[in-house]
């Protein structure tokens, strides 16, 4: 066997290495010069049965020789590939969790590509900023919730002042006064800070302060303006070469919905009214009793809706003037859908033919505009919604989230402790992006947290060099990075509703040096072809030390983060093929020289980022 502690080869999707024309797809590695490989392979399946296609060299330098050769693809199916090459008589392979001695690796950490797959390529320079209306700005307060105005639950809603703490049994009932004007009015903010797309939680008609219980799809809800101020802020941000994505509720309603109509509101009888109703297939009864219904996860003020009702299909996508549909028309034109619990629609219960209807979404929202992002909320492991022909992306809390919980806090998603170092970190970040292709990669949006969970800065009990550590990776891992609205300026908050507290706008009361942490990586994304379209190349995983490259082209940028006391590293960096001798730090601008394929350099806590 080769006298190796570890094969080096390297290959990503990315236009360097990965070309599609016509029927045929041409892959390019590169391996160490000095392994002398005799044979390299590319494994396919094209038939559920393993294919080897001979590659062969076609370039070759001190470093590293360049192999080559071409499969024919199945052209409506995910394709799936793997590396294998014989180095002294003995075999190795490359998947895409990196080098592994498996015979061979298994399928689902294959690399794979879904050929037909159009992305949206806007995304992947974007910088993501997501704002719950209500505490975000207050811009007309005329249109504020007050206190006792209505009934929601049975009990009365409460207009809290702006820097009130939200209190757990008020809960849904709380009203802050946020809403669309005072987004408008603080755009010169978000430019400031530098983020260029919005994600709105939900906006449309609703009794509660979170909206996740439409009323009204097709109205902005009165206590956040009207339709035409939303008109006014698309128009807006697009005139600022700014995005916006909404969020689509679309698999329940509110039992307030004229289709659900629960406490008969409305002159026509809806579901729950009447079993003789014309809505009354677009939810899920199981028997005549009217209270028989599903509730989402049980919560009978969340009836499920049934995809089965072809009715409901028009309504929500199928139809010119259906949901999914007119938000992408003008006058808003919005730039995609951010699709609530999408993995849990479809037919009654368990979500039958869910991936049907979720590709019939992708359809219809294409239709209207080809560049639409088509984004998922999964809490948990997304892969088979992410493998081209259903979401471009989804909210990262598997792949990013979770593991960064881990390793920066010490907690898994159920705030119950967790000890990792710095290899499981490696581990589980990698088998994350292995189960989907490499387009979908880049398009995931990575995010220290939400509107349903704690404050980042609160579960590291306010290590600011932990936080800004776990931003630079923010900024720097593979994927798309989301702001919660607040974390850039050190906003606290334990788990929902204290995580939805109102941003702090006395600059008093800012963490400056956060927030321009924040500032200076957001400008370094978006000027970094690396950062947004680049592979990625794990290079130390050890203890309290995590390591890895983003390349493109001619451009390298390496991040290293240290969650422990002082250390010093000799960072190997010859698996990057540099021709520079030199690296400069992105924070310090102090030159790092590469000595004998090495970094040598003494670390913090907190992190660093080296620029070639």
């Amino acid at each position: 066997m080769a006298n190796l502690d570890r094969i080096y080869a390297f290959h990503v999707a990315s236009s360097e290495y990965f070309e599609i024309v016509g029927n045929e797809c041409s892959l390019r590695l590169k391996i160490l010069t000095r392994l002398e490989p005799s044979q390299v392979f590319i494994r396919t399946e094209p038939d559920n049965e393993e294919q080897l296609i001979p590659m062969e060299r076609y370039s070759k330098n001190d470093d590293w020789s360049f192999w080559q050769a071409k499969i024919a693809i199945l052209p409506k199916q995910t394709n799936l590939y793997a590396f294998k090459f014989i180095v002294d008589g003995f075999q190795y392979w490359l998947d895409a969790t990196g080098e592994v001695k498996n015979y061979p690796p298994e399928r689902d950490i294959h690399f794979r590509f879904y050929p037909a797959y159009q992305p949206a390529s806007w995304v992947f320079s974007q910088v993501f900023y997501q704002i719950f209306p209500d505490r975000f700005y207050d811009g007309e307060p005329s249109n504020n919730v007050k206190t006792n105005e209505y009934l929601y639950e049975g009990k009365p809603v409460v207009a809290k002042k702006w820097a009130e703490l939200p209190d757990k049994n008020q809960g849904f009932r709380e009203f802050y006064g946020g809403d669309l004007a005072g987004i408008r009015q603080k755009l010169d903010y978000l430019q400031e800070l530098g983020v260029n797309s919005l994600y709105l939680n939900p906006i449309f008609v609703s009794a509660s302060s979170h909206k996740y219980d439409t009323i009204d799809y097709f109205n902005i809800d009165p206590h956040f303006g009207t339709n035409e101020d939303f008109a006014a802020l698309c128009k807006d941000l697009h005139a600022a070469d700014m995005h916006i994505i909404l969020d689509a509720v679309v698999n329940h309603t509110s039992e307030r919905h004229y289709w659900f109509d629960r406490y008969g509101e409305y002159s026509e009888a809806g579901a729950y009214q009447t079993k003789d109703s014309k809505y009354r297939e677009f939810y899920n009864f199981e028997t005549d009793d009217p209270e028989s219904y599903l509730g989402w996860a049980g919560v009978k003020t969340l009836p499920v809706l049934d995809y089965s009702s072809s009715k409901l299909q028009d309504m929500v996508y199928k139809e010119p003037d259906s949901i999914l549909r007119q938000w992408l028309k003008p006058p808003y034109k919005i730039d995609g859908w951010r699709f609530d619990v999408i993995h849990m629609l479809g037919e009654g219960r368990g979500a039958k033919n869910n991936a049907r209807y979720v590709r019939e979404f992708r359809k219809a929202v294409r239709e209207e505009n080809p560049e639409a992002f088509i984004l998922g909320e999964h809490f948990f492991e997304a892969s088979k919604w992410l493998q081209g022909d259903q979401e471009d992306g989804a909210m990262n809390y598997f792949g990013f989230s979770f593991p960064v919980w881990a390793f920066f806090a010490a907690t898994d998603h159920r705030n119950q402790a967790i000890k990792i170092d710095a290899s499981d970190f490696s581990f589980l970040l990698a088998r994350a992006r292995a189960r989907i292709p490499f387009i979908n990669q880049l398009a995931q949006i990575n995010l220290l947290g939400s509107h349903d969970t704690a404050r980042f800065l609160t579960l590291l009990k306010k290590d600011i060099d932990l936080m800004k550590a776990a931003v630079t990776m923010l900024f720097t891992y593979i994927g798309v990075p989301s702001i919660y609205y607040g974390d850039e300026v050190g906003l606290e908050g334990e788990t929902d509703p204290d995580c939805r507290r109102t941003f702090p706008w006395d600059r008093d009361n800012w963490n400056m040096d956060l927030f321009s942490h924040y500032q200076k990586l957001i400008s370094l994304r978006k000027n970094s072809k690396a950062l947004q379209k680049g592979g990625f190349i794990e290079l130390y995983a050890d203890g309290d030390i995590f390591g890895y490259a983003r390349a493109y082209a001619n451009e390298t940028i390496i991040t290293i983060v240290n969650r422990g006391k002082p250390q010093e590293i000799n960072l190997p960096v010859w698996q990057l093929g540099l021709s520079q001798t030199s690296a400069k730090s992105f924070f310090s601008q102090r030159e790092f020289a590469i000595k004998s394929e090495f970094i040598s350099l003494k670390l913090n806590q907190g992190s660093e980022l080296l620029i070639f």
